[in-house]
Order: C-alpha cells, then structure tokens, then sequence
C-alpha cells in the first residue's frame, strides 16, 4: 500500500490479500477438519489390513493333482481353510466368499475362491454342487496354521501373492464385497 492510495483502494488491496491469505490456509483447515471430525468409520476397511508376504500354501487338488498358491497368481484369491466335513463356520464361509465375488459382477473374473480342506475327509457332495467354481485343495495343517489367526478367517491374497486383508469367520457380506470392490477398482493387477 502506498501513501497516495485512498481509503477505498487500501480496502480492496486488503481484501485481496486476506482472499490469498484464505486460498492458502482453506485446505490446511480443510484437511484437519476432515482427518479430526470425519466419522473414522467411513475410512477404515471393514477387514483386517495385513502387509506380509503369504506363506506358501501347497498340496493336492481332490483329484490327486497338484497345487500350490502361487499356481493362481495374477489373480485375486478368497482363501478359506477347515476341515473336509465342513461344520457350520465353514459352509457361512464358503457362502460369505461366492456372494463377495457374485456382487463383484464384471470384476468376479479376477477373484478366485480357494478352499483348503485341512484333514483326509471328504468334502459332502452337495457342497460341492453348491460351489462349482470353488477350487478345493488338501493342505497340511501347520502351514494354514501360519495365518494370521490359525487359519479360521477368510484371507485375501493379491496378485503378487501378498496376503492383504482378512475378515472373521462370519463375516458381514455386504462389508466384506464393498472392501473388494474398492480393492479391483484401485488395482490395474491381476
């Protein structure tokens, strides 16, 4: 401001520099305001985050074929594991994870779900009718063991064979697909 401006002048220059003052300092407050009174509810995934590689997960098809984990990277893989007679906790789910990937539409091609049958029984036939694209695979119970939480939730594994995210046993299925949802929709992988 000089001294030959006029009182109407020196107020607009003074508005135009609290204007600049507030463009710089609007999404600083913006940021705070949303990091402290946003519901953290809103921005938190449903499943449990995981940052480690996925142990190596190997054994036999039901037909006596082998398989391993790795086998299926390039995809995003549902991984349940429970014994062959398959109780309750396992049917929801075996249930929990084809209605997670049904909801998934055009992206289900991506996803595929595993199921490891952790003893010698065999899985009851009507199961199996009621999951045809369901791949089922023998694994050695110390190794399911090794995931986060003894092997009883259902895992997700991404393409590069890292475990990403768990959900409990009886998971909310609604949740469960809105966080794979988001997962396909910021991934270009697999």
């Amino acid at each position: 401001m000089t001294a030959g401006q006029t009182p109407g002048q020196r107020r607009r220059v003074r508005r135009k520099l609290v204007l600049l003052l507030l463009i710089g300092i609007a999404p600083v407050l913006a940021s705070y305001a949303a990091y402290y009174l946003w519901p953290r509810d809103r921005q938190v995934n449903y499943g449990t985050l995981h940052a480690i590689t996925a142990p190596a997960l190997a054994g036999t098809r039901l037909d006596g074929a082998p398989f391993a984990l790795a086998d299926l990277r390039g995809k995003w893989i549902l991984v349940s594991a429970a014994p062959g007679a398959c109780d309750a906790r396992c049917e929801a789910q075996l249930y929990a994870s084809r209605q997670a990937r049904t909801i998934q539409n055009a992206q289900r091609e991506r996803v595929v779900r595993v199921w490891l049958v952790t003893d010698d029984a065999m899985p009851p036939a009507p199961l199996l009718a009621a999951h045809p694209d369901l791949v089922i695979a023998r694994a050695a119970a110390p190794s399911v063991a090794a995931l986060p939480g003894s092997g009883r939730d259902i895992y997700l594994i991404d393409p590069l064979g890292n475990l990403v995210l768990s959900w409990p046993a009886e998971p909310d299925i609604k949740r469960l697909a809105a966080d794979l949802a988001r997962l396909l929709r910021a991934s270009s992988i697999g």
